[in-house]
């Protein structure tokens, strides 16, 4: 875990302001601990993308919301696969077999 002030050191570019702007948002969700947030490492990982984004696409504040809820759906959606993925390997084989007839072939429809 890192302190506010620790995150700032790490990220010239990152300024304070913004990064309490972002914890307002709810782009990034550390925990508070007596007067100050303490970010955890996959808060950091995100602020990093955050960063990233608005540096290598010009992309502002009002589109990174959008942004960023797009993406969450994205990394979502593929938990839920690697889910499916897994309950499916679980199943007898001609259970498998089923379903794999039963998905589009690559590059159809």
């Amino acid at each position: 875990m890192i302190a506010f002030d620790e995150l700032l050191l790490r990220f010239r570019d990152l300024e304070r302001r913004d990064l309490s702007r972002w914890v307002e948002s709810r782009w990034v969700l550390p925990e508070r601990h007596a007067d100050t947030w303490v970010f955890h490492e996959v808060d950091v990982a995100r602020v990093e993308l955050i960063l990233d984004i608005r540096r290598d696409f010009a992309i502002d504040d009002e589109a990174m919301g959008l942004v960023l809820g797009l993406l969450d759906q994205v990394y979502g959606l593929r938990r839920q696969m690697r889910r499916l993925c897994e309950a499916v390997v679980t199943q007898p084989q001609d259970v498998q077999n089923a379903i794999r007839r039963a998905l589009p072939r690559r590059g159809a429809g």
